[in-house]
């Protein structure tokens, strides 16, 4: 398994270099390498001087080797992309899921299905999230599932560092980015954390009695704690068909088919601009524009280009 995580990392290794860095001989790589073959990796090799071994292409997808983070990222993937992504991609991707959780080990099936059944979909793009530690995603959820109290350091958005201690209820998925939402002791009250900006989790072993979220829904909950926050639901009627605008807004916007030339797309923004530029990245006529605001905004690049053709082609 240490041989097959040094190949997959696609470089080219001699072999005294793959004996040095496993502490065997070089008969023993030879051995493990036929080993891995008959596996249906596809090692290839270069004998003589200079010879070495690397992991090519096949043409079918042989046994992979993760490890614990790796798999967590790897359902946080498919999750994303069952719960945002186009039909049949997240039809792929929900087909991927059933194969890949039940041939983990126990302890990590556990582990990535209290993920899953922890996290519900807002299905609204967000801008670039910062990095989330898998560690810190997978205690919350495993927190959300058991019912029991966890404590995190954290920071909000203008950087002010606090520690918390909080009954998580549930992970909320916003496009590329996780929400928690969970009952803050210390404040006496509701809140949600963007799992990007926490670190240091850690379980008390303490259950509680789940409470009520309010509204009952904690994708409502998240995105009305988006909008008190600035952010504002974008809306607009886009004249081309949904396998047109897939590729080219689909991470940024809903999609909904309307009609066989047009689609309905949504999406939450906090600066009216970006919203702007991904309707312009449709490269189609656009109607039916809410807010107001946006749409005026959108007549003004209008008028901007046209009285100004020749920069524009620039």
């Amino acid at each position: 398994m240490r041989l097959l995580s040094l190949l997959q990392t696609h470089r080219y290794w001699s072999g005294d270099e793959l004996a040095e860095r496993l502490d065997v001989s070089l008969r023993t790589v030879r051995r493990d390498i036929d080993r891995l073959r008959d596996l249906g990796y596809p090692v290839q090799a270069d004998r003589g001087v200079g010879g070495g071994y690397q992991l090519s292409s096949g043409a079918a997808l042989p046994p992979l080797v993760l490890d614990d983070e790796e798999a967590v990222a790897l359902v946080v993937g498919l999750q994303s992309t069952v719960h945002g992504g186009e039909d049949a991609l997240a039809e792929a991707g929900l087909r991927a899921l059933s194969k890949v959780v039940p041939v983990l080990p126990s302890k990590l099936r556990q582990r990535v299905q209290a993920l899953a059944t922890s996290t519900v979909p807002l299905n609204s793009p967000s801008s670039s999230p910062g990095p989330v530690d898998p560690a810190v995603l997978v205690a919350f959820a495993q927190a959300c599932r058991d019912h029991e109290r966890i404590a995190f350091d954290y920071k909000d958005a203008k950087g002010v560092a606090s520690s918390r201690r909080v009954e998580p209820a549930q992970l909320v998925n916003v496009g590329n980015r996780y929400y928690l939402v969970a009952f803050d002791l210390d404040r006496d009250d509701w809140r949600s954390f963007r799992v990007d900006r926490a670190e240091n989790a850690n379980p008390r072993a303490l259950r509680f009695a789940p409470r009520q979220i309010p509204g009952g829904d904690a994708a409502q909950f998240v995105r009305e704690g988006l909008r008190g926050a600035g952010v504002q639901p974008v809306s607009a009627r886009v004249h081309a068909s949904s396998e047109t605008l897939a590729p080219r807004i689909g991470r940024w916007f809903e999609i909904q088919q309307i009609d066989e030339d047009s689609c309905m797309v949504r999406t939450e923004n906090a600066d009216l601009r970006w919203a702007a530029f991904g309707l312009a990245l449709s490269e189609a006529p656009v109607s039916e524009v809410r807010p107001e605001e946006l749409r005026i905004l959108l007549d003004s690049w209008t008028k901007y280009l046209s009285s100004h053709p020749q920069r524009h082609a620039k």
